[in-house]
């Protein structure tokens, strides 16, 4: 459950994941993005490379295994209260990583979770930062968005 009201920026990954030509994809349980669809991911644990929570992020919330590769984005989630005060900040590291095994089953904070098809996600509450990376990073679309 994301930290509300915290004194300082909280550090988490995302992590991009394909298998098949669909996209591995999160439904939240808790917010921020309580709801929305989105990449698995987590905050980083004291102690553990950004990589390794990557890959811990994605076995605890889908059961999926995977080898984290690279860095590909980073950006900040800041939503304030109805007094403008800051309620959740996190920076998010998100991770490109390899398929290595598994089948999605929903765990942690997850409500669910799945292999979407670009044409899928049509039909889905995608949070817009994950929506961003896999129309201009992946071109994963052959549509627009806009």
């Amino acid at each position: 459950m994301g930290i509300k009201y915290p004194k300082q920026p909280q550090i988490a990954v995302g992590v991009l994941v394909f298998n098949n030509n669909k996209v591995l994809l999160v439904l939240r349980g808790h917010s921020p993005a309580k709801g929305m669809w989105s990449l698995p991911g987590g905050s980083i644990k004291l102690g553990e490379h950004s990589e390794e929570a990557a890959e811990r992020e994605v076995f605890e919330e889908t059961s999926i295994v995977v080898k984290a590769k690279e860095s590909i984005n980073t950006f900040d989630v800041i939503e304030r209260d109805s007094s403008g005060v800051i309620l959740y900040h996190y920076v998010i590291i998100d991770y490109i990583a390899s398929f290595i095994r598994g089948y999605p089953c929903p765990n942690d904070d997850a409500l669910e979770a799945g292999w979407f098809s670009a044409q899928e996600l049509n039909k889905l509450s995608v949070v817009p930062e994950t929506l961003k990376l896999l129309k201009h990073y992946h071109r994963f679309f052959t549509f627009s968005l806009d």
